[in-house]
């Protein structure tokens, strides 16, 4: 309980709170954020490196490469796209009020490195190109 000539009204209560909140604070043990890497650590986690890469490198790289290809596949989609827009002397603007995408939206399709339009997208940027896209599925 506060000495009764602190009352709420008292100037010297938020400071008295303040001080008395850092002081508890200052008389907490101090304890690491996060633990340091140690050499033996270090070792630790380069030896379970390996063994994923032994163990599971092939099926890594594989999924890898899979990934890269369907970034390949829609990046070039786009560059057709775009390609296409260009031929027929459209403007961003123009194909952006008729896709009902943004203009700063279609500018970033088309240039980002590495876009990742779902299909809708892609079939309102084709359909005021007037280009038809067709989406297919087959099993291997």
């Amino acid at each position: 309980m506060w000495p009764s000539r602190y009352t709420k009204k008292s100037p010297l209560l938020p400071f008295t709170r303040s001080l008395l909140t850092i002081l508890r604070f200052n008389a907490m043990p101090k304890t690491k954020m996060h633990p340091a890497l140690t050499p033996g650590r270090i070792a630790e986690l380069s030896a379970l490196a390996k063994k994923i890469d032994r163990e599971e490198g092939d099926e890594l790289r594989a999924a890898g490469r899979a990934i890269l290809l369907r970034h390949e596949t829609v990046k070039k989609l786009i560059i057709a796209l775009k390609a296409v827009r260009l031929e027929k002397k459209l403007g961003l603007e123009e194909v952006g009020e008729k896709s009902g995408i943004g203009k700063t939206n279609l500018s970033r399709l088309e240039n980002h490195a590495a876009p990742n339009p779902t299909i809708d997208t892609l079939l309102r940027y084709a359909e005021p190109l007037r280009v038809n896209l067709r989406v297919s599925m087959s099993q291997p």
